[in-house]
């Protein structure tokens, strides 16, 4: 695990109260660079979580609130050559079947996912607020699409939280 230094932490604000997420450059620098560059932006405040599966994760980052669009920057390569596996707490981003697709949206998991390891890049972890994660509003059906969804409310890098 990487130590705790200030510039790898990002303070996400859901309606349960805040989470606090320390991304991952270690596993995978240009996501974190990514989800850093977009949170100093304010991309993410008042974007849904959009797809909510209980037992499984609920995934954010597409402004749309459709699962089908990103930022306006361009797409990541694939970051999953690490041994880390997906736990509670994880953060990984999506990406469509072509495995260098990431961009904006990411998920994070409510419960241990053994067949996403090595297949998704991880990003980050919730160090704390994962109570805050639970209470996120969950989908219905498989696909988990949700209605009225909960929003991030802000989300910044620690020292740019004013």
């Amino acid at each position: 695990m990487s130590e705790n230094t200030t510039e790898d932490l990002i303070y996400m604000d859901v309606p349960a109260g805040r989470v606090v997420i320390r991304l991952r450059p270690d596993l995978a620098p240009k996501a974190a660079e990514r989800i850093r560059t977009l949170a100093e932006q304010g991309f993410y405040d008042n974007v849904p979580f959009h797809r909510v599966i209980s037992g499984f994760m609920a995934q954010g980052g597409d402004p749309t609130g459709t699962g089908m669009h990103g930022s306006d920057l361009p797409d990541l390569p694939a970051e999953f050559t690490s041994k880390a596996k997906f736990e509670r707490g994880t953060i990984g981003m999506a990406r469509t079947a072509d495995p260098n697709s990431a961009n904006s949206q990411f998920f994070i998991m409510f419960e241990p996912s053994p067949h996403l390891d090595g297949q998704y890049t991880i990003v980050g972890e919730v160090i704390e607020g994962m109570e805050n994660v639970d209470k996120i509003k969950r989908g219905a059906g498989g696909s988990g699409m949700v209605n009225d969804p909960d929003r991030i409310a802000r989300m910044r890098p620690a020292g740019a939280e004013g």
